[in-house]
């Protein structure tokens, strides 16, 4: 996974201490297919995920992420989940936890690919033959193809 130079370069100053990060999910959604993408560094299938890079507002992020991951054209339609990932550890030993963005995309154009070297597969699935992929991916998902906003909090 391309590590952003904004990270690189505070990484420099603190080492592998812990980094709170915005980050992006991109569900990308055509004529009832989703775009999922298979992960080079750990071979699972997700959706479209990415670092928000700074002042970047976050649906641009998640539309910049499917081209550069997927080569595929998207546009935000909505934000459908705002929530807080598990603290992480990366084999480099780097600590991060990620203020994770979920948007339900719509695909503009393009056939998906392995653009940038992050994944080795790009393909839709229909929505009930998705590849395996784990249950906090699951919920993003869900989230995404519902007409309810969560704030990742329960009232």
């Amino acid at each position: 996974m391309a590590i952003p130079d904004f990270i690189v370069s505070l990484r420099e100053k603190i080492g592998h201490e812990t980094l709170w990060l915005a980050g992006v999910t991109a569900v990308v959604e055509h004529e009832g297919r989703l775009l999922m993408v298979k992960r080079s560094d750990s071979g699972a299938w997700t959706p479209v995920t990415g670092i928000i890079d700074p002042g970047e507002e976050p649906a641009i992020a998640a539309a910049r992420e499917v081209l550069e991951e997927a080569g595929v054209v998207a546009v935000a339609e909505r934000l459908a989940w705002v929530h807080v990932l598990p603290p992480m550890a990366y084999p480099n030993g780097d600590r991060a936890q990620y203020l994770d963005l979920v948007f339900r995309m719509r695909w503009v154009s393009g056939t998906p690919y392995p653009a940038d070297g992050e994944n080795t597969e790009a393909e839709w699935f229909a929505m009930d033959a998705l590849p395996p992929h784990s249950n906090g991916f699951a919920q993003r998902i869900a989230h995404a193809l519902s007409d309810d906003v969560a704030t990742g909090f329960e009232a």
